[in-house]
């Protein structure tokens, strides 16, 4: 009887999820997409870009645009949503303010589609043959508005934010020349060619993927320093004794260049420049182009070389970015234009290749020494070995985190995951040389990779796409072996440790010490006190958790991000105290007692970890030269 009225109530409950007899059951509006979509044709025009970037008091960038018609009737403009680089719908579209637009001197009404915001509708009158656009793209005056990118010293002009483009084309296929007006004294750098006439630099005449792709950096102090015959170094800062660089360090970039050349086997650019802010001032910045990158730092970089060294591996991973993400790009990432959205799911070779040949380039140049690379790829092996979020989330399923997210502060990283394909990723890349090593009796190694992928069609600018199968059979023209398999189960599994592997295939083991590496120590600065490896948080220098790695020491404790302490064993604050708690309670029985707050709650933990500190590093296995060793070597 009991079973039976089960299978009874079982029946009646989809009846219950239905309407209520007499409630309203509306029925949605269909929706008709009335952009026209891009096609790959000339577009009837040169498009004329004037900017003026004059007002760095209030960092106003004020736009005027001439763009060519042919046609009366319906046309729709677009602002940039979906950047390359970003690999998520991040265009500053709220930033856009003023907007008018005109033909034959009359002020035509604009609509914005109400599904994609990025869209002005227009009808063109019959007769016109341009429309002349002007509106202001208004610079984040806080942090907490955005990117700060004028300043009364600096400029970080991203052509997409002060642009429109007519829909219906590739982006290739749309022809534009820019103007800008810097103010007086100022000079400015990029990749794309200009013709200076005072402050005002006239842009050459290009279509608008290669506008977009060619920033521009811009300053009241600037200097530029040749590294190979097509490499430059732009370098600007808020105070010219920053560009003090000495001839030793700009060497050291002048070999990153070299061995980038050697490795890859081929330069797809016909000329690139780094562009190098070195500013407290405008927002921090490190974004690839095919012909140049933005590298933003803090000062110091050239001044305070010692401390610098974590600093010194973005020139490394964006100039990386022109062969991996620019040159060859996942054919599910590439797009005609800027509204067509972007697809990730091949992030773990674009960045987590580029940060794996970001480290080995560094140590190949000496722009950051081996063992600083060593101590840095150890603590990058260290947080996987620690997080406990492989259990439940793929690293496959992070290459979603640039849109779910878009970067925002999460609660719990080691348990949510954030971008892991490109730590993670380097950390497969770091098995597959390891791999290839052994299975080749050391004839081969992933630099055989790099040539055969990256190093093709030496000169081209434009965009290879490929495939994860193309990934595949590369790596199988170099050594055969079912490397599909290997990569997709890396990619997907869970519930799986961590794989760092590849460290100790290549010759070193991670391990854990009661004291820090130089380097660890030296990157701890600027975080306060970091116990991620015994009680599994770190401190700022207030005593405020900024992380908490879940289900450990601290996490059990009730710690959360925001926790503050206020006491160790009854006594004030400090970071040096912390670490010294820990390290007596080694070995007794006797927990860590700590003073902390959470709002306005005061309360004593007692934490019982006796474990004393733990901090990662590399311990090399046997002697001699191991893959990892011949991997950091120069070439």
């Amino acid at each position: 009887m009991r079973r039976a009225g089960l299978l009874l109530l079982a029946f009646a409950l989809p009846a219950l999820a239905q309407v209520p007899t007499g409630n309203s059951a509306p029925q949605p509006v269909p929706f008709v997409d009335t952009i026209p979509a891009a096609r790959d044709i000339p577009y009837p025009g040169t498009m004329q870009l004037d900017v003026d970037a004059t007002d760095t008091d209030r960092g106003i960038l004020r736009v005027k645009q001439v763009i060519p018609v042919d046609r009366g009737g319906r046309t729709t403009l677009l602002y940039p949503k979906w950047l390359p680089g970003n690999h998520a719908p991040r265009g500053e579209i709220e930033k856009l303010a003023g907007l008018v637009i005109r033909a034959n001197g009359r002020t035509l009404p604009w609509t914005r589609d109400t599904v994609d915001v990025y869209a002005f509708h227009i009808d063109v009158p019959a007769g016109a043959r341009q429309l002349d656009v002007e509106f202001q793209f208004l610079s984040a005056t806080k942090a907490d508005q955005g990117r700060i990118v004028v300043t009364p010293t600096m400029i970080s002009l991203q052509p997409e934010r002060v642009s429109l483009y007519p829909a219906g084309y590739y982006t290739r296929q749309i022809p534009v020349q820019m103007t800008v007006r810097f103010p007086t004294g100022w000079t400015a750098s990029g990749a794309l060619p200009a013709r200076a006439t005072g402050s005002t630099y006239a842009y050459q005449k290009t279509n608008y993927e290669v506008l977009v792709d060619s920033p521009v950096l811009a300053g009241r102090y600037g200097r530029t320093v040749a590294l190979s015959p097509r490499v430059d170094l732009a370098m600007y800062a808020d105070d010219p004794k920053q560009l003090a660089a000495t001839p030793a360090q700009i060497d050291t970039h002048k070999r990153l260049v070299d061995q980038a050349v050697k490795t890859f086997g081929a330069q797809h650019y016909d000329r690139y420049v780094f562009l190098l802010s070195i500013t407290d001032q405008l927002g921090g910045i490190g974004l690839e182009h095919h012909r140049s990158s933005e590298n933003g730092v803090n000062p110091g970089y050239w001044t305070d070389w010692e401390n610098s060294t974590a600093r010194r591996n973005l020139l490394p991973h964006e100039f990386t970015h022109s062969w991996d993400g620019k040159f060859r790009r996942g054919a599910d990432l590439w797009t005609p234009d800027y509204r067509t959205p972007m697809r990730n799911s091949l992030l773990w070779v674009y960045e987590g290749q580029t940060q794996f040949w970001g480290y080995v380039l560094q140590a190949r140049s000496g722009i950051v020494s081996k063992q600083d690379t060593l101590d840095a790829l150890a603590g990058i092996a260290a947080v996987y070995d620690t997080a406990p979020a492989r259990q439940w989330r793929s690293m496959v399923d992070t290459t979603n985190d640039p849109i779910i997210s878009a970067r925002r502060p999460k609660g719990w990283v080691s348990w949510q995951r954030s971008e892991d394909y490109y730590n993670e990723g380097l950390l497969v890349w770091m098995e597959v040389d390891a791999m290839l090593r052994q299975k080749s009796g050391g004839t081969k190694s992933i630099d055989d990779f790099a040539r055969a992928f990256f190093g093709i069609r030496d000169g081209d600018w434009g965009e290879v796409t490929y495939t994860f199968e193309d990934v595949a059979a590369t790596l199988n023209g170099i050594v055969a072996f079912d490397w599909a398999t290997f990569l997709r189960t890396r990619i997907t599994e869970t519930g799986k440790p961590a794989p760092i592997n590849g460290f100790a295939m290549n010759g070193y083991r991670l391990v854990y010490t009661p004291e820090p590496t130089k380097y660890f120590s030296l990157t701890e600065r600027a975080r306060g006190t970091d116990l991620s490896y015994s009680l599994g948080l770190v401190a700022d220098r207030d005593g405020q958790a900024t992380s908490v790695i879940w289900n450990g020491p601290a996490f059990k404790a009730g710690f959360k991000i925001g926790t503050t302490i206020l006491a160790v064993g009854g006594e004030s604050f400090t970071g040096d105290r912390l670490k010294t708690a820990v390290a007596a309670a080694k070995g007794t029985t006797q927990p860590i007692q700590l003073t902390i707050k959470d709002g306005q709650r005061v309360r004593q933990v007692a934490i019982p970890y006796h474990d004393g500190p733990r901090y990662p590093r590399f311990q090399k296995i046997g002697s001699g030269e191991s893959g990892l060793d011949r991997l950091l070597a120069p070439r």
